[in-house]
């Protein structure tokens, strides 16, 4: 909402930093679907940012790193306050545990309006039950004005655990480009070193970080599992994990010691994910913990059925017989035992994936995500122009 003289109002966002994942991709995708000419935005990193998504500046977003050291950095704190008080926004959003101390410093710093999104977790505090996050969480809680989850899940938890008043959370759903990933249409792209495709290939994908959480390596045993059984179908496999990350020298060593090394694709990061999912048959997201995967939305919007672990948000994503299966994590023997469902039976994936395509047109569009942030920002703005209003 402008302001009286007719300036859009500045939104803050800060997060941990800005990498290829998906809680960047939909803070862009959000402020690219914002009406410019009633907000504005900067972006504060606590560590340093990346190129990656270098195109949102010439939207005239400023990203400022605050270049946090790991471990003990108390003077990234000064820094953080004095880059608020310098850019004075109407309006700071945080992110995840790592964005919730900011939400003291700016309210030091003369921020009036601040919101906290939770967007998922990591291996430090899966559940988010870790005693001293808690305190934490629940000692910062009456600085916020509202909280956003982007799960069912996270909202549950944060009114029964953090403590929130259930007026002050609102879920909403993560959104999709529909446009962008879109089912194949023809063969599948000849991606991959030489070798790797062939004319009858059926290949599990995956995207995300390479990081303790996503579990990658239980895909990868699964995959070994399944091409060292005698089924005739199961020599049609190969496998593309396309991110970075710790556990990508660990799945490729696991690859290479059973000599399949061949049959499978670790990229690294890329920029051509739409084009990558269309050269998948199916897509698995092997994960300890998870919130609204944007994954897995663009593997649905895509058209692919999707194998995820029965945790946090894919629960609300994935509907077992629908659009995919639910198995538990850790289990590489119940993962490998549907994946070849899919692998066998061809029909029943193009039935979930037309399917799964459906449901994320429905409920998961950018602009109906935009309009969930829009109406709390308005909310909280209309909320502290209202006594100006009045007197």
């Amino acid at each position: 909402m402008p302001d009286l003289v007719g300036q859009p109002r500045l939104v803050v966002h800060l997060v941990q930093q800005l990498d290829a994942g998906g809680l960047e991709n939909g803070l862009f995708n959000l402020i690219r679907h914002m009406p410019p000419e009633r907000y504005r935005h900067a972006i504060v990193c606590l560590k340093d940012n990346t190129e990656v998504h270098a195109p949102i500046r010439a939207r005239g977003v400023e990203i400022i790193s605050l270049n946090k050291r790991d471990g003990s950095d108390f003077g990234h704190y000064m820094r953080m306050y004095k880059t608020l008080r310098a850019l004075q926004p109407d309006l700071i959003h945080t992110r995840n545990l790592g964005g919730f101390e900011g939400q003291l410093v700016a309210a030091l710093a003369g921020v009036k309006l601040r919101v906290h999104g939770e967007h998922g977790r990591d291996m430090a505090d899966l559940y988010g039950t870790r005693l001293k996050y808690q305190l934490l969480r629940r000692m910062l809680r009456p600085l916020i004005g509202h909280f956003i989850a982007v799960s069912a899940d996270l909202e549950h938890w944060l009114i029964d655990s953090v403590g929130a008043a259930p007026a002050r959370v609102s879920q909403i759903k993560n959104g999709v480009d529909s446009t962008q990933f879109h089912p194949r249409l023809g063969p599948p792209a000849a991606v991959g070193p030489a070798g790797f495709m062939h004319d009858h290939a059926f290949v599990i994908g995956s995207v995300g970080p390479m990081v303790d959480v996503k579990n990658y390596p239980t895909l990868v045993d699964a995959f070994l599992r399944l091409i060292a059984s005698p089924h005739p179908a199961h020599q049609r496999l190969r496998l593309l994990i396309v991110g970075d990350g710790p556990a990508r020298a660990e799945c490729l060593e696991m690859l290479s010691r059973a000599g399949a090394a061949h049959r499978a694709w670790l990229p690294g990061e890329r920029t051509d994910i739409a084009q990558l999912l269309r050269a998948m048959d199916l897509f698995v997201l092997p994960s300890l913990a998870e919130c609204s995967s944007s994954t897995i939305l663009e593997a649905m919007a895509t058209g692919l059925p999707v194998i995820a672990t029965g945790v946090g948000g894919n629960t609300e994503l994935v509907h077992p017989g629908f659009t995919g299966i639910l198995v538990p994590p850790r289990s590489p023997d119940l993962l490998a035992a549907a994946i070849a469902d899919y692998c066998r039976i061809p029909e029943m994936g193009a039935r979930h994936g037309m399917r799964a395509r459906s449901q994320v047109i429905a409920h998961h569009s950018l602009p109906a995500m935009a309009r969930g942030y829009i109406a709390v920002y308005d909310a909280m703005l209309g909320q502290a122009a209202a006594p100006h209003q009045t007197g």
